[in-house]
C-alpha cells in the first residue's frame, strides 16, 4: 500500500512525486513514457531556481522575443538582464522522472486504466507497457497529472470532462546552418511569435529555437483548421521549409484552470489534469510544476491529518498566487485574438517601453510588478486606445 499514486510523470506528476518521496512518504509513479509533448520548451528563470535545474538541461539561451503582426510587422523585445532557457521535453521530462526516483519514488511504466475503491484506500490499475499484463498498484491517495484530457480528471472530478483546450502541433527540425541562405533570419537567441491568421485564427504560431534544432508550430481551437498546412506555410515564410524535419508531435494544450481539483475524498489534479497552462502565451511547463508542488503539500497534509478537505490547498495555494496573471492573460487573450485588426493592434502595442518592461518583469518573475504604478497607468489607457479604435491605422 503507497501513500500515494502519482499517475503522469511529466513536470507536473514528476515534482510531486519527488516532493513527497523527499518528505518521507511512499510513492508509486505511473508514466506510459516515450511520447514527447509538443511544447516550445521555453523557461523562465525563476523555473530554474525553484526548481534546481542544471544547467546542462538547457539547450538554447534566448536573449530577444520578436513579435511578428498579420502584416509582416516585426517588433524585437530585449530580454534585459538575463535569458529564458530552452528545454527539449524529452530530456528535461526524462530528467524530472530520474531526480524522482532518485528520491524514493517507485516507478512503473505503463498506461492507466481505472480506479476502484478498497476499504483502506484506492487501486490504480494499469496496463504494463512491458508485458502488457495488467497490474494493480494499491493507494491511499492519487495525484491525476495525465495531461489535458486526463482519465482521472473525468472519471473523478466534476468539471473534468469538459476543459477548454487548444490543439497545439509542431515539428522539430535540424536548426539551420550560418550560411543558409534560404533561412533568412533565423537567430538561435531569438523566439519568433507570429499572430497571423493565416496561420492561426485564434491563437499564435511560434520560431523557438532548441540549439541544434528548432521547434515551429502553432495551435488554434478552431475545428478543421489543418495545422500541418498551417505549419508548412510557417516554415516556409520562416525560410525554414528545407530543413530536416526530425519528429512531428500533437497534443491538447488546456487553457482554464478547472473550478475544482478535487474529489472531496482522494484524488487531486496537478498541471495539464487541472487546467494550468496560461492564457494568451500557453506557457504550461512553469506552472505544471507549480502544480505538482502544491498538490503534493496538499495530499501530506491529508495524510497527516485525515481530512479529504485538506486537497482543496493545492487549487487554493495555486490561485493565491497566480490567480490574477491568468485573469490578466485570459483578458489579454480574448482582447486582441479574435482579429487580424486586433492582433495587429496588439503587436503594436508591443513596441511601447512600458509594455516590454512589465510583460518581460511578469514572465521572468511570475508576478505582477506593482512598483510602477504611472506605468500600469500609461498601459491600461493605451490598450483603451488600441481596443477602441482611437490610435488610427497611420500609428499602428
Amino acid at each position: 500500500m503507497y501513500d500515494v499514486a502519482v499517475i503522469g510523470a511529466g513536470p507536473a506528476g514528476a515534482t510531486a512525486a519527488e516532493d513527497l518521496a523527499r518528505s518521507g512518504h511512499s510513492v508509486a509513479m505511473l508514466d506510459r513514457e516515450g511520447r514527447i509533448k509538443p511544447c516550445g520548451g521555453a523557461v523562465p528563470p525563476r523555473l530554474i531556481a525553484d526548481f534546481d535545474i542544471p544547467d546542462r538541461l538547457l539547450v538554447a539561451r534566448i536573449t530577444t522575443a520578436r513579435m511578428i503582426s498579420p502584416t509582416g510587422r516585426k517588433v524585437d523585445i530585449a530580454i534585459e538582464d538575463g535569458f529564458v532557457g530552452m528545454v527539449d521535453r524529452g530530456d528535461f521530462d526524462a530528467y524530472l522522472r530520474d531526480r524522482a526516483a532518485a528520491a524514493g519514488a517507485a516507478r512503473f511504466s505503463g498506461t492507466f486504466l481505472r480506479l476502484t475503491r478498497r476499504e483502506d484506500g484506492l487501486d490504480v490499475t494499469f496496463r504494463d507497457k512491458r508485458t502488457g499484463a495488467e497490474r494493480v498498484l494499491p493507494a491511499r491517495l492519487v495525484i491525476g497529472a495525465d495531461g489535458a484530457r486526463s482519465a482521472v480528471a473525468r472519471a473523478e472530478v466534476p468539471g473534468g470532462d469538459r476543459i477548454p483546450y487548444v490543439v497545439a502541433y509542431h515539428e522539430i527540425i535540424a536548426a539551420p546552418d550560418r550560411a543558409d541562405a534560404e533561412a533568412g533570419d533565423y537567430d538561435a537567441t531569438r523566439c519568433d511569435v507570429v499572430y497571423d491568421g493565416r496561420i492561426s485564427p485564434d491563437f499564435y504560431g511560434w520560431v523557438f529555437p532548441h540549439g541544434a534544432q528548432a521547434s515551429i508550430g502553432m495551435g488554434s481551437m478552431v475545428r478543421g483548421v489543418d495545422l500541418k498546412r498551417a505549419t508548412a506555410d510557417l516554415r516556409a515564410a520562416s525560410g525554414l521549409a528545407g530543413c530536416t524535419t526530425l519528429r512531428r508531435e500533437g497534443a491538447p494544450i488546456p487553457l482554464k484552470p478547472l473550478e475544482r481539483w478535487d474529489n472531496g475524498r482522494d484524488v487531486v489534479l496537478a498541471g495539464d489534469a487541472a487546467g494550468v497552462v496560461a492564457p494568451s502565451s500557453g506557457e504550461g511547463i512553469y506552472y505544471a510544476m507549480v502544480g505538482g508542488r502544491v498538490a503534493a503539500t496538499a495530499v501530506a497534509a491529508c495524510l497527516a491529518s485525515g481530512r479529504a478537505r485538506d486537497l482543496q490547498r493545492a487549487r487554493r495555494l495555486f490561485m493565491r498566487e497566480h490567480k490574477t496573471v491568468f485573469r490578466v492573460l485570459a483578458s489579454m487573450q480574448n482582447a486582441y485574438y479574435r482579429s487580424d485588426d486586433r492582433r495587429e493592434r496588439f503587436v503594436s502595442l508591443c513596441h511601447d517601453r512600458d509594455v516590454q518592461r512589465l510583460t518581460f518583469e511578469a514572465y521572468m518573475n511570475k508576478k505582477l510588478v506593482r512598483a510602477r504604478p504611472m506605468a500600469h497607468l500609461r498601459i491600461g489607457l493605451k490598450n483603451l486606445a488600441h481596443l477602441t479604435g482611437l490610435v488610427g491605422p497611420q500609428y499602428l
